[in-house]
């Protein structure tokens, strides 16, 4: 299991109106970070996000930890933690495709 810890800083522009006096970090901001960390630890490309749910909110400034880990059909499984508290899990895949 690899895990890569991370925050969103409470000035990033994705925050801006969402939502005004009780600010949380948008869904797809979340995901493009679990993306990020997945394909610079595999060093290839993500795919696709097969599934994701979310499941608490998180908040601009707290520290999060991304978990995830390759089975063996290929799929990467992965869970976002604040602590002990499950913010997002799902799976997705690695672009496997050769460079044309």
């Amino acid at each position: 299991m690899l895990r890569v810890a991370d925050e969103v800083d409470p000035a990033h522009p994705a925050l801006a109106g969402h939502f005004p006096g009780n600010p949380v970090v948008p869904g797809a901001l979340l995901l493009a970070r679990v993306v990020r960390a997945v394909a610079a630890a595999f060093g290839s490309p993500v795919g696709a996000v097969r599934g994701a749910k979310f499941h608490a909110p998180l908040r601009p400034g707290e520290r999060f930890e991304v978990e995830f880990e390759r089975d063996a059909a290929g799929a990467v499984k992965f869970r976002v933690l604040r602590g002990a508290t499950l913010i997002a899990a799902g799976d997705l895949s690695l672009n496997t495709a050769p460079n044309a």
